[in-house]
């Protein structure tokens, strides 16, 4: 019998695991509360640029095993994919996941398995558990009755990167912990026949940590190229020479320095970590902070530029054009979340007089904090008409660029290396 899937959440993790099980022949029901964007789905339309997704959608669409509704449906497996951000504490703000299992609680059988898929801190899984036993007290869940559960329940995060999601989400090796080894079983078992990396079986703690690990372990490792790039401007060393010569090193490879860090992973991640273990997570916390101020660092070299043109041709503010190139949050992506280059643009915004374009080939509009006070153009209007250029994503398209010797051009994400 042809097992049947419910996807809680079709965001940029959702609906393309969705789209891959229903073309890999499972029945699937997709939910999500957002009304507009089921809808959307329902017709075959997404609003993401994600290579490969628009035609898998369409392709499972019509195989009609591929079915997206606000409500959850019964199903053999339940798969929670759904935000975790950061509440204003800095600790993680689970009220989506804690409205998916009020969701499907009454959907649950005996046999079903639930997979949570969304980043969460240490612990969370046994929260399920928990949430679950007080809503269905007629079902047996793992940590009250061990092996002999109605229902197992594991944890197996999503590492995919945005453009390659389609097939990072087949290739990649997955982690997979459940609450008891029956739980991490069952789980093994689904993916075993979904994915093609290896699946690799531990329990849910470990690999909630594990989820969380990798991201730090970037975070930091983008923290010290980005400070590396402070000291350098400080003492008057080109960054980019300087890393390509240290890289020469059969043991070391630095990162690239950037205008911060952004996305829904790397950005936030790190601080689960930090929220639970505050006094051992001092270097955790450190990078963070380094990244964090990145951005703030690279405002301020703009206004000193800003400052130097006008003394320079005797300009007043409101006369000055700049142009920022990039918006996202990493090079070729139209993904804006957490984004340091938006960020960026909105504080130049609210501080500059002049005029202000943002260049962002992967959007048609700009986000509402932008839109009152930058105009969204092309990449060679900015080019012919900015007086300062921003450069603050590598996007490929912009590989071609060539500033005029008389427009100030700052290089932030080393593109012209």
């Amino acid at each position: 019998m042809t097992k049947q899937i419910s996807v809680i959440g079709l965001g940029y993790i959702g609906l393309p695991t969705a789209v891959i099980l229903a073309n890999q022949g499972y029945i699937v029901y997709g939910m999500d509360t957002d009304v507009s964007k089921i809808r959307a789905i329902q017709r075959a339309e997404i609003t993401t640029t994600e290579p490969e997704l628009a035609n898998a959608l369409k392709s499972a669409v019509q195989s009609g095993r591929f079915f997206a509704s606000v409500d959850v449906k019964k199903a053999d497996i339940f798969l929670i994919a759904v935000p975790t951000p950061l509440k204003a504490d800095l600790t993680a703000d689970l009220s989506y996941l804690q409205q998916a299992i009020q969701q499907i609680a009454p959907q649950l059988q005996k046999g079903n398995l639930v997979v949570i898929e969304s980043t969460v801190p240490v612990g969370t899984t046994e929260q399920v558990a928990q949430w679950l036993q007080h809503l269905r007290p007629d079902l047996s869940f793992p940590l009250f009755s061990q092996n002999t559960a109605d229902v197992q329940i594991a944890y197996c995060p999503e590492r995919v990167l945005p453009s390659k999601m389609m097939q990072e989400l087949v290739q990649n090796d997955r982690v997979i912990g459940g609450l008891t080894p029956a739980c991490t079983q069952s789980a093994v078992d689904f993916y075993q026949d979904v994915v093609q990396g290896k699946c690799l079986a531990t329990n849910a703690k470990t690999a909630e940590m594990c989820k969380l690990t990798e991201n730090s372990f970037r975070d930091v490792n983008i923290a010290f190229a980005n400070e590396l790039s402070l000291i350098c401007d400080q003492q008057g060393i080109d960054v980019w020479e300087l890393i390509n010569l240290a890289n020469h090193h059969p043991r070391v490879d630095i990162l690239q320095p950037s205008v911060g860090v952004g996305g829904h992973c790397i950005a936030v991640d790190p601080y689960f970590i930090c929220s639970q273990s505050p006094e051992q997570a001092k270097l955790i916390r450190t990078a963070r902070e380094v990244n964090n101020h990145k951005p703030v660092w690279v405002v301020e070299k703009i206004k000193v530029a800003v400052a130097d043109l006008m003394m320079a041709k005797n300009y007043r503010p409101d006369e000055i054009k700049i142009a920022c190139l990039g918006l996202s949050f990493k090079a070729d992506v139209d993904d804006l979340r957490e984004s340091p280059a938006l960020a960026i643009t909105q504080n130049l915004a609210q501080w500059h007089q002049g005029e202000i374009w943002a260049v962002e080939p992967h959007i048609q509009t700009l986000p509402v904090i932008l839109a009152d006070q930058v105009k969204l153009t092309d990449f060679s209007t900015a080019l012919q008409r900015a007086d300062i250029i921003v450069h603050l994503v590598k996007h490929s398209c912009f590989a071609t660029i060539k500033p005029d010797s008389t427009q100030v051009y700052l290089d932030f994400c080393g593109a012209t290396v």
